[in-house]
C-alpha cells in the first residue's frame, strides 16, 4: 500500500509536469461552455455571418435545458473521449517503449501497484476535468435557459462519468499490452465504437451493455425516467471495469517477461 501511494504521488507529479492538469480541464471546460453559448446565440451568429437577403429573419426554436445538457454530453462523447485516449494512450506503452517501465519494475515494485497507480492518477484527472466541464455547462444552462433539475443533472453526471471511467480503463488496458501509442489509440477507439454500434443496433439483446449508458441518460434527462435496465447496466459496467482492471497487471507482466 505504501509503495502504491508513492507511485500514485509520482504519477500526479508527472501529470503536473507535462501540463495535463492544465490543458485537459481547459478542454473539458471549453466543451462545457461552447454548447450553451452556441445554442443561445445561434440566431445572432447566423444573422451576422450568413450571406442573407436584407430583412431576412432567422427563427430557431430555443432548445430546452435538457437538450442543451445532452448536447454537452454529445460533445464529451466525441471530443472528450478523444482527449482521454490521446492524453493517456502512452501511460504504460510510452514507458515500455522508452525503457522507464523496466527501471521502475526492477525495484521492489509490484506490477499491480505500477498499473493501479497510473489508473488511479488518470482517473482523478479525468473526473476533475469532466466535473469542471459539466459544472461550467450547468452554470450557463441556468444563466441562459430555464435551468435543469439538480437531481437529474447529478444522476446524468454520475452515469456518464461511469462511461468515461470504463473508457479510461480500456485505455490503460490496451496501453499495457502494446508499445505502440498508435495501436493503443486504435484499439481503444475501435472497441468504443464497436460497443456503441452493437449496443445501438441490438438494443434489446444488449440492453445492459455499457454502450447503452448514453441512451439511458437521454431518457433520464428528457423524460425524467430512470429506465429499469439502467441500474443493471451500471452494475455490469462497474463489474466489467473491475475485471479489466484486475487482469491488466497479469497480462502486462506476461508481456514484459516474454
Amino acid at each position: 500500500m505504501k509503495i502504491g501511494l508513492v507511485l500514485f504521488r509520482k504519477e500526479i507529479l508527472e501529470l503536473i509536469r507535462n501540463y495535463k492538469v492544465i490543458w485537459m480541464p481547459a478542454v473539458f471546460i471549453l466543451f462545457g461552455l461552447t454548447e450553451p453559448l452556441t445554442a443561445y446565440y445561434m440566431p445572432e451568429i447566423l444573422q451576422s455571418v450568413g450571406d442573407l437577403p436584407e430583412g431576412t429573419v432567422i427563427s430557431i426554436p430555443t432548445p430546452s435545458s435538457g437538450e442543451v445538457f445532452l448536447s454537452i454530453i454529445s460533445q464529451f462523447s466525441t471530443f472528450g473521449v478523444l482527449v482521454i485516449v490521446l492524453g493517456f494512450m502512452g501511460t504504460v506503452a510510452g514507458e515500455r517503449k522508452s525503457g522507464n517501465a523496466v527501471l521502475v519494475l526492477v525495484k521492489p515494485v509490484s506490477y499491480t501497484s505500477y498499473i493501479y497507480s497510473k489508473w488511479a492518477a488518470a482517473l482523478v484527472l479525468v473526473w476533475f476535468s469532466y466535473s469542471l466541464g459539466m459544472l461550467s455547462g450547468y452554470y450557463y444552462i441556468h444563466l441562459l435557459f430555464d435551468g435543469i433539475n439538480v437531481g437529474l443533472f447529478f444522476k446524468g453526471f454520475i452515469v456518464y462519468g461511469l462511461w468515461l471511467t470504463f473508457i479510461l480503463t480500456l485505455v490503460i488496458f490496451f496501453s499495457s499490452l502494446s508499445q505502440s501509442l498508435g495501436l493503443t489509440a486504435f484499439y481503444t477507439i475501435g472497441s468504443t465504437m464497436l460497443i456503441t454500434f452493437l449496443s445501438g443496433y441490438m438494443t434489446k439483446t444488449l440492453k445492459w451493455s455499457p454502450g447503452q449508458l448514453v441512451n439511458y441518460i437521454h431518457e433520464l434527462i428528457l423524460q425524467s425516467q430512470w429506465d429499469e435496465a439502467l441500474t443493471e447496466t451500471i452494475i455490469l459496467t462497474m463489474i466489467l471495469s473491475l475485471i479489466i482492471l484486475l487482469i491488466t497487471p497479469t497480462l502486462f507482466k506476461k508481456k514484459e517477461l516474454s
